[in-house]
């Protein structure tokens, strides 16, 4: 019985990265000798067993064999006899199909150390086509990689179009697409995913509105680099840049979806794409069953971006009715997510993005004002249920009125 580390634990500490996760696989053992040493077993699917002391995981070395569409169409075997060559061969990029023991010995047999040192994404093996996820973990790990050079190997690359092209991609749920796609775009260059995803066909079939918006033109006074696709991937970099939340980075990859529905004789102008998006965004939230707080801020950011945009002339009336729908007294946290998304919309513009944003600030305040009145004073005067309602909306007006005629001064 032999363990090695392997996987992401061996790859980040050869790249001189901090280690976070640690596989572990086992060779030569068997189910029974795991559980005689105190391990305890993990689902029903796959040999994989808890520690008893330390309840890191460790895994039976295994082969598999294609049985089914998607993901999960796979037939397990685990046996002593499989060998570490045949457990890591199974595994999707030469970087991730290498081991080590307790000595930090190499076992490298599909050479993943020089395509580490090659910076290239790598597939280990034909089986590679087998599995559909791994089109997104590709993806994925270039984002990870890019801001050190890596690449996807073309080859590897034909392989992840291929796959695209078959339909096995629709054979992902709506859970596993989304627990990688959230992980990509908390990388630290998300946008390199999307490229990804698009250079192998792959955007088109999983997100087709995203993917509609490369080649469309923007009004260049306002966008000078004019295609609509670049800036939404410039929106997503600026967002990673300012390390700003998933919520945000969700809202700002489909914040402009409804320019794809522009009619080309109306080109570059796009007007009420922010209301023709919204079916848009909530077709592509419910695709990826997106949490709730991800669902959220993009409609309401796809809805009301220009309204940011254009808040120093807003009438004070539409500021409140703006204040409103993003209920800032009871969701303070959400209009800030707005105004974090309203920014990287404008810095993610060629040449722009270091331009200030002095609707972030303007905005914090109209919020600051409107929340700053008072209820008390109203329920004393006799107010109460729908009239109450309305006199807090007076209130509020006339505050925000006050507060913009202080700001214009």
């Amino acid at each position: 019985m032999q363990v090695y580390k392997v996987g992401g634990a061996v790859r980040d500490r050869l790249l001189g990265l901090p280690v976070t996760d640690i596989d572990r696989v086992v060779v030569g053992a068997t189910t029974e000798e795991m559980l005689a040493q105190g391990f305890r077993p993990v689902g029903a699917d796959f040999p994989v067993f808890l520690h008893p002391k330390t309840g890191e995981e460790y895994a039976l070395a295994r082969t598999e064999r294609k049985s089914g569409r998607g993901y999960g169409g796979f037939t397990f075997y685990a046996s002593p006899e499989v060998t570490l060559e045949e457990d890591l061969i199974r595994r999707d990029l030469t970087i991730n199909a290498m081991a080590e023991d307790d000595q930090q010995n190499l076992t490298d047999p599909y050479h993943g150390q020089r395509d580490l040192e090659a910076r290239i994404l790598r597939h280990v093996s034909p089986a590679f086509a087998e599995d559909p996820l791994r089109v997104l973990r590709v993806a994925r790990f270039a984002a990870r990689y890019a801001g050190l050079g890596f690449t996807v190997a073309p080859e590897t690359l034909e392989l992840m179009r291929e796959l695209s092209e078959s339909g096995e991609l629709q054979a992902l749920t709506a859970e596993r697409s989304w627990k990688e796609i959230s992980r990509a775009l908390l990388e630290d260059q998300p946008q390199v995913f999307i490229e990804v995803l698009r250079d192998c066909g792959a955007l088109k079939v999983l997100m087709p509105e995203v993917d509609a918006l490369f080649g469309v033109p923007q009004p260049e006074a306002h966008h000078p680099e004019i295609d609509t696709g670049l800036h939404t991937l410039s929106v997503l970099q600026q967002a990673a840049l300012h390390k700003q939340p998933l919520t945000v980075r969700w809202a700002c990859l489909l914040h402009d979806l409804g320019k794809g529905l522009t009619p080309q004789e109306e080109w570059p102008r796009h007007i009420a794409h922010e209301h023709t998006g919204l079916k848009l965004i909530k077709a592509v939230n419910e695709r990826f069953k997106a949490p709730k707080d991800c669902q959220e801020l993009a409609l309401l950011v796809g809805q009301y971006h220009t309204h940011g945009h254009r808040a120093l002339e807003l009438k004070a009336s539409t500021l409140l009715e703006l204040l409103q729908s993003f209920d800032v007294y009871r969701r303070p946290q959400r209009f800030e997510e707005f105004i974090a998304a309203c920014e990287m919309d404008a810095r993610g513009r060629k040449g722009l993005e270091q331009r200030s944003y002095p609707q972030a600030d303007y905005l914090r305040g109209a919020a600051t004002a409107a929340r700053g009145v008072a209820v008390q004073p109203l329920l004393e005067q006799g107010f109460k249920g729908p009239a109450l309602g309305e006199a807090l909306k007076r209130e509020r007006l006339k505050v925000l009125k006050a507060y913009k005629d202080a700001a214009s001064a």
